[in-house]
């Protein structure tokens, strides 16, 4: 009998009625398993639709796994785009799913992720089989062998380096997984690749990536690279009207990546890493800085059937919400830019990042990393120019990052976050809110007291006092954040602020 295993949302009519349009929407959103093949696929591949009969959706391909089916090599759903209900959901299952594309279970294992999510390891992988079908070392080996195929087509790398690479214990674990996933061996796998995917290699530098990044279009990448040519730091961000590139502190050490768009208008992602075990961290971070897993379709279709919004999504089809590709880094920006321009804070991180950032050789002339939590929490005070108080809340909260005594992380629960960062001193709702938008990607945040959203809510005819506009905007739930980002670009001052409205009644304290 037809089913659907555990995924959320859409009806299996629904589902079915994409699978048989062939559309591409969906695809990363969920898999089809097809009981008479044995193999799954995504909702676009263009095999013939099976009977409803024989047909399972699951929410992840490690489901499908577990079920034991195998990759299509027709359409190979791990190269699609990742699915933007982790995003969407703030459960423990979307908490859980960001952490894994993160790495975590790699570096921490089961025991470190479960600790992150307040879990035992029992319970959560309990939780996570009944919710996604798949528990986390399955959900993780998914992961691996995402990683791996990006790396044999998107690399010359040897086997052997793809293996360890992507996390696995040994060449033949990795064979066998790849085998097993793709149905096909790794070799025969990397050979596909100048037809199938049209992939550049960068092989002349060790350590040197170029790899295709999917997304759900439209994708408005000009407001992205505009909006961080407004915030670049010199010797940290590099930005132009058509790319965007910047180093980045990882777990083996430093990293260097640049995103911009190809003539094919796909964005591709060329990276230098001291170790290759970082691609897919890297990866999950550059997709949640270009916000790159959303369902703009999805959210225009939504904004739009508001007639006061439709001129915004008709004007930038396809906005998406710029995220954060530290968490502990944008904590500290957003505190440096509350409640002066985004110029001015520019400045001040920028003079920041090159007393406090430390200087790093083979990742361009005068390339360093943004400064730690702890040489902020030492030596910021030295640096930092402003009200006192204002000083003293951004060295405490960096001190608070560096000894653990406040966590930030892509996978903290949302309200628990905010809970936290209100706590500490300095850190007002408007900081709290844009943090948990940035980081966690919450596609539901507002801001009414920002100076920029209430100018462009007053441009778009919409209310200008922060209780009745936050008030209008509830029946945009649960798009907020890209509400936000419309009202941001409609502002006729200048280009989107990161700063809330001054202190005054109007302002939500």
């Amino acid at each position: 009998m037809s089913s659907i295993a555990a995924v959320p949302s859409m009806t299996f009519d629904e589902r079915y009625r994409a699978i048989d349009s062939r559309d591409s929407r969906f695809d990363g959103q969920f898999v089809t398993a097809v009981r008479s093949t044995g193999i799954y696929c995504r909702p676009s591949c263009p095999a013939r639709t099976p009977k409803p009969v024989n047909v399972t959706f699951y929410p992840t391909s490690a489901a499908a796994h577990e079920a034991g089916y195998r990759a299509c090599k027709r359409c190979l759903p791990e190269a699609a785009p990742g699915s933007p209900h982790w995003n969407l959901r703030g459960d423990t299952a979307g908490r859980a799913m960001r952490l894994i594309a993160d790495g975590v279970v790699e570096r921490e294992g089961v025991p470190g992720l479960a600790r992150r999510l307040g879990y035992s390891s029992r319970h959560l992988t309990r939780l996570l089989t009944a919710e996604l079908g798949a528990g986390p070392l399955a959900l993780a080996r998914a992961q691996r062998a995402h990683t791996a195929r990006m790396l044999l087509v998107g690399t010359d790398l040897s086997a052997a380096d793809v293996a360890y690479s992507a996390g696995f214990s040994s060449v033949r674990q990795f064979n066998d997984t790849v085998r097993e996933v793709f149905g096909m061996p790794p070799l025969e796998l990397r050979a596909r690749r100048p037809q199938r995917w049209g992939v550049e290699t960068s092989a002349d530098v060790p350590g040197a990536l170029d790899l295709v990044l999917p997304h759900r279009g439209p994708l408005d990448a000009t407001g992205l690279f505009a909006w961080m040519s407004a915030r670049a730091l010199a010797g940290i961000e590099v930005a132009g009207p058509a790319s965007f590139a910047r180093t980045l502190r990882l777990e083996g050490g430093p990293a260097w990546f640049e995103l911009r768009l190809d003539d094919a208008g796909r964005v591709r992602l060329r990276a230098r890493l001291t170790q290759l075990s970082d691609l897919s961290s890297l990866v999950a971070r550059a997709r949640r800085l270009f916000d790159l897993d959303a369902d703009p379709i999805a959210i225009d279709d939504a904004l739009a059937r508001h007639p006061e919004l439709a001129p915004l999504v008709a004007r930038t089809p396809g906005i998406r919400v710029p995220g954060a590709a530290d968490p502990h880094e944008m904590l500290i920006r957003a505190m440096v830019g509350q409640q002066i321009t985004v110029a001015a804070a520019r400045t001040a991180l920028t003079t920041l990042a090159a007393a406090l950032g430390e200087e790093i050789a083979g990742f361009g002339e005068h390339a360093r990393l943004f400064p730690t939590m702890a040489a902020i929490a030492e030596h910021g005070a030295a640096v930092l120019r402003g009200p006192a108080a204002r000083t003293r809340a951004i060295t405490g909260a960096a001190a608070a990052l560096a000894n653990g005594t406040l966590t930030l992380s892509t996978g903290d629960d949302g309200a628990a976050q905010r809970d936290a960062l209100l706590a500490m001193p300095g850190i007002g709702p408007w900081t709290a809110d844009y943090v948990r938008m940035r980081v966690l990607g919450d596609p539901d945040v507002f801001l009414p007291g920002d100076v920029a959203v209430r100018s462009g809510a007053v441009a778009s005819g919409l209310p200008a006092d922060p209780k009745a506009l936050a008030a209008w905007t509830i029946r945009t739930a649960p798009w907020r954040s890209y509400l936000t980002a419309h009202l941001w670009r409609a502002a006729p001052v200048a280009r989107p602020s990161t700063r809330p409205a001054p202190r005054t009644k109007a302002t939500v304290s």
